[in-house]
């Protein structure tokens, strides 16, 4: 196998972690609108845990992405 083609490769399989991370953010905002529908009250308060879990999930994206590019055009 030619080293680019391996390049390839390896840049797009580091790029699935980023359907995971499409999937984790739809469960958090989907279960806090299900949540504040159910208690109205309570959604202000857990808003911040939902920033929190959106921030900490579109970091692994980042991670995957910055991945990917080191693939590509370091090595």
């Amino acid at each position: 196998m030619d080293a680019s083609a391996a390049k390839l490769i390896g840049a797009g399989l580091a790029t699935i972690a980023l359907a995971g991370v499409g999937v984790g953010i739809g469960n958090i905002f989907g279960s806090f609108v299900a949540g504040a529908l159910r208690n109205p009250e309570a959604a202000p308060r857990v808003f911040g845990n939902v920033l929190l879990g959106f921030a900490l999930t579109e970091a692994v994206a980042l991670f995957a992405l910055v991945i990917a590019f080191m693939i590509l055009f370091v090595f």
